[in-house]
C-alpha cells in the first residue's frame, strides 16, 4: 500500500503562504452588503426589546413575548456583556428548553432567564439600568448602534465559516467524482465493515466514535476520512487543527489501526506553522484547499495496478 504523504517543514511553509494569500483575497472581496443587511435586522431587534422592555426597566412583564420570538431571543442573548450563547443561557438559568412552548409552561424558567441576563448585563452599553434612571437619547442610540454591531459581526463570522467549509466540502466531493468515486448515503460506522465500499464515499458520519465531514473508501480498501477545516486566524487554528483534526486522526488510528485508516485534513486560511507539523506529527494527513492535485494524485495511486 502507497504511504499518505509527509510534508516537510519547506513544503507546509510554501502551501501556507498560498493558503493566507488566498484568504486575505476573499477576504478583501467579500461584500460589505452582507454585513450592512444584517446590521440593519439587528437594529431593528435591538429597538424592538428597548421599546417593549420600557428601556430595560421593566424585563418582567413582556418577559414572554421576547423570550417566546426567537429573533428577540438572539437579541435578548446580546444585552450581556459578553453576549451568551443558547446552549450557555440555558445551563445558567437552568431550562430545559428555549422554545416558547416550553416557557410558557414553565414560569419559573423565564424569569431564572431574566435572572441571568440582568445579572451579566453589558454596564457600559446600559449604564443608565445599572444607575436606575433614564436614558439620554445619545445613550440609547449608541447601545443599539453597538448591540447591532456586535451582533452583525458575529453572524457574518459565522456565515463565513458556514460557507467555507460547505465549498471545501463541495470541492472535495467533486474531485472525488471526477476520479471516478461515487457518492453514497451518509450512515454510521462502528467499525471499517460499515464503511462505503472501494471507490465509494459518502458526506458526514460517525466513524467510530467521531464524526467525519468525508469519508473515503480508497480504491486499496482502506478508509479516509476527511475533515474539511477553515481558520480565520492562526490562534483559532489551534482549535480546528490540532484539538480537532488531529485528536480524531489519532483517535481513528488507535480504533482501527494504523494499516487500517488515513485520517486527513483539507485546509484553508490562516494557520501557524508549527500547529501543522505538530497535526501531521500527530498522524493527520494534510492537503490543501487551494491546490487538491496532491491529494487526488496520491488517492489515484491507491488503485491497484491492472
Amino acid at each position: 500500500m502507497i504511504e499518505p504523504p509527509v510534508w516537510t517543514s519547506e513544503q507546509l511553509e510554501a502551501d501556507l503562504f498560498k493558503a493566507i494569500a488566498a484568504f486575505s483575497k476573499e477576504r478583501l472581496e467579500e461584500p460589505l452588503e452582507d454585513y450592512l443587511e444584517a446590521f440593519d435586522e439587528y437594529q431593528g431587534y435591538v429597538e424592538e426589546i428597548l421599546e417593549t422592555t420600557i428601556d430595560l426597566s421593566d424585563l418582567n412583564a413582556p418577559a414572554l413575548d421576547v423570550l417566546g420570538d426567537p429573533r428577540l431571543l438572539e437579541a435578548f442573548r446580546y444585552l450581556a456583556g459578553p453576549p451568551i450563547s443558547a446552549d450557555d443561557l440555558k445551563v445558567l438559568a437552568d431550562a430545559r428548553s428555549l422554545s416558547k412552548s416550553h416557557l410558557e409552561r414553565t414560569p419559573e424558567d423565564v424569569q431564572r432567564l431574566i435572572g441571568v441576563v440582568r445579572q451579566v448585563l453589558d454596564r457600559r452599553r446600559f449604564a443608565w439600568v445599572v444607575e436606575n434612571r433614564e436614558p439620554t437619547e445619545a445613550e440609547r442610540n449608541a447601545a443599539v448602534m453597538a448591540s447591532a454591531a456586535l451582533m452583525a459581526a458575529s453572524r457574518t463570522q459565522t456565515r463565513r465559516r458556514t460557507l467555507g467549509k460547505d465549498q471545501q466540502e463541495a470541492m472535495v466531493k467533486e474531485a472525488l467524482k471526477v476520479l471516478g468515486f461515487t457518492e453514497v448515503a451518509a450512515r454510521r460506522m462502528p467499525n471499517i465493515s460499515h464503511a462505503p465500499a472501494p471507490g465509494e464515499f459518502c458526506g458526514e458520519s460517525v466513524l467510530g466514535n467521531r464524526k467525519g465531514d468525508i469519508i473515503v473508501r480508497l480504491w486499496d480498501h482502506r478508509v479516509m476520512p476527511i475533515e474539511c477545516k477553515v481558520s480565520n486566524s492562526s490562534t483559532n487554528s489551534v482549535k480546528r487543527l490540532n484539538n480537532d483534526a488531529a485528536v480524531k486522526a489519532a483517535s481513528w488510528k488507535v480504533d482501527f489501526g494504523l494499516r487500517q485508516v488515513v485520517p486527513s485534513a483539507v485546509l484553508s486560511g490562516v494557520y501557524k506553522l508549527h500547529n501543522l507539523l505538530d497535526a501531521q506529527d500527530r498522524g493527520l494527513t494534510v492537503f490543501w484547499a487551494h491546490d487538491l492535485q496532491p491529494m487526488t494524485d496520491w488517492i489515484a495511486n491507491t488503485k491497484p495496478a491492472p
